[in-house]
């Protein structure tokens, strides 16, 4: 593999992108956590910021911890923070250094906006033809170039919304961004795979991520009903186009998450509520049955269920095989995880080691371990000094 960087001595040896450098000239949530991520797995992100501004969402509160909006601090652990003014001439010089310099850049300025600076993939693989570019868009640098990509914009025009909420409701947005979050993944992805052609061919790439694509290829069943079968979906609140029951069921004292992913599960949940005879029923007996008599089921499932509350439910259940879970908050389903031994979170340090708070660990878990990263979120431009003595040096 091409490496222009140097290996971060914090992770030497112990974390598997070790020695990637990446220019992150990115903001606000797509291209950060994309970028996080990489940091979490070793490479050293360096973190472009606006003097005396920085990334919009160090603005972006309440809520804010001890040392910044949380919404920042979320996406940005493990970074550096460098502040370089782009309309500047010696600034502009050390970014294109930087690029110089890096495996990875991934920026999400407007379509053409790196261009314009000299900062675009054209102008930087001259010099550097092992640069792996990633640009995030809204919509695409062609038709959608002018239109603004915000999460929301995206989740109405590209469809989330239409089956987001109650059938006799109006659209709703998911209740995180989640066509950014699906953006970052994709982007992730890509920089991965584009790290190991890279290994083969020496030559970098340019790749191209935008939110609309993202949510689409994220549709997967939903879409394909539209494309296979003509079907344009619709909302359905917490049901299931094509299972049944996969939804919330009302209890004694609150709803009920029940999944019954095919005829033996549904058996199971017949018997525990005390009705085995309705897996016999020709209305209920096989999944397409249930899907055309769903009404009638969950008339049937919910006054069953009304004599107990839903924990105990999900004890039944859980015991029987029959995957069931109640409503948790936030709080309770970290509280959940911690209590499986997933250790969800990890403890974040200051520069001189002080643990500064908590935050949601990469999900992934290595064996053998890896040792994490931990450190802050950075604050806006601290490693400027650090930064632009190394792009100085040579």
């Amino acid at each position: 593999m091409i490496t222009t960087g140097s290996p971060d001595p914090a992770t030497s040896g112990t974390l598997p992108l070790e020695g990637i450098v990446v220019a992150d000239f990115s903001r606000v949530l797509a291209g950060p956590l994309a970028t996080m991520t990489l940091a979490d797995l070793g490479a050293r992100v360096i973190k472009v910021e606006r003097p005396g501004a920085g990334d919009d969402t160090r603005k972006w509160g309440p809520p804010y911890s001890a040392t910044g909006a949380t919404y920042f601090e979320s996406v940005n652990r493990n970074k550096e923070s460098v502040c370089l003014d782009l309309t500047d001439d010696g600034d502009l010089e050390l970014a294109r250094k930087l690029a110089a310099r890096a495996d990875v850049l991934v920026e999400n300025f407007k379509p053409g906006g790196m261009d314009k600076l000299g900062l675009g993939y054209e102008d930087l693989s001259r010099e550097n033809p092992g640069l792996i570019y990633a640009s995030i868009t809204g919509f695409g640098s062609s038709g959608g170039a002018d239109l603004l990509g915000y999460d929301f914009i995206v989740q109405a025009l590209g469809g989330l919304m239409s089956i987001t909420g109650e059938a006799d409701g109006g659209p709703m947005k998911a209740g995180v961004a989640l066509v950014d979050v699906l953006t970052a993944k994709d982007t992730t992805i890509s920089v991965l795979a584009a790290l190991n052609a890279r290994a083969a061919t020496g030559r970098g790439a340019h790749l191209e991520l935008n939110l609309l694509s993202s949510l689409q290829g994220a549709l997967a069943n939903q879409a394909q009903a539209y494309l296979g079968a003509g079907k344009v979906p619709g909302r359905m609140g917490n049901g299931h186009p094509s299972i049944v029951p996969y939804q919330l069921l009302q209890c004694e004292d609150g709803p009920l998450a029940v999944a019954c992913g095919n005829d033996g599960q549904f058996r199971k949940l017949a018997a525990v509520i005390g009705s085995p005879g309705l897996a016999d029923d020709e209305r209920f007996a096989t999944n397409s049955a249930r899907v055309a008599h769903r009404a009638e089921l969950v008339t049937i499932l919910e006054a069953a269920l009304s004599i107990a509350g839903a924990q105990i439910w999900q004890d039944k259940l859980n015991s029987a095989g029959v995957p069931a879970g109640h409503v948790a908050g936030i709080d309770d389903g970290l509280q959940f995880a911690e209590s499986l031994g997933l250790n969800p979170t990890i403890e974040v340090h200051a520069p001189d080691g002080a643990a500064v708070g908590r935050q949601v660990r990469h999900p992934a878990t290595w064996t053998p371990p890896l040792q994490p990263r931990t450190a802050a979120p950075p604050q806006l431009g601290e490693h400027d000094e650090v930064v632009r003595a190394w792009l100085k040096e040579n």
